[in-house]
């Protein structure tokens, strides 16, 4: 198999994480802000599912798995840990943002930080 199809997750790996850092310096809006950390976020999960992964492995799951090599499940447990305290961080950010906006009417990072109150 080519080396480049082997590697190709940790290149996506790469574009969302700079993806996500392009966004964090050239971006001032919250909403911004919350994808950016959702792409780093979704960027760290494809790594540890692709850590993960071994060529013609056999799902952990089975009791009378076959002598052959398995995948590993230490990923994809940390993965699934990993989905769900995202998903809760971006509900609790995107709360903070509709709070922000309400207060301020703005969504800019700058103008948000000048508010006192």
């Amino acid at each position: 198999m080519s080396t480049l199809l082997v590697n190709a997750p940790f290149f996506a790996v790469a574009a969302l994480i700079c993806v996500a850092l392009y966004i964090a310096m050239t971006q001032r809006n919250l909403i911004a802000l919350v994808m950016r950390l959702s792409l780093l976020d979704v960027g760290v999960n494809l790594f540890l599912v692709a850590q993960g992964y071994r060529q013609d492995g056999v799902a952990p799951i089975f009791t009378n798995a076959p002598g052959s090599l398995m995948v590993l499940p230490v990923p994809q447990a940390l993965t699934l840990t990993s989905i769900v305290i995202g998903v809760a961080t971006t509900a609790l950010m995107l709360t903070m943002v509709v709070l922000i906006h309400r207060h301020t009417g703005e969504t800019d990072a700058e103008k948000s930080r000048r508010v006192k109150g």
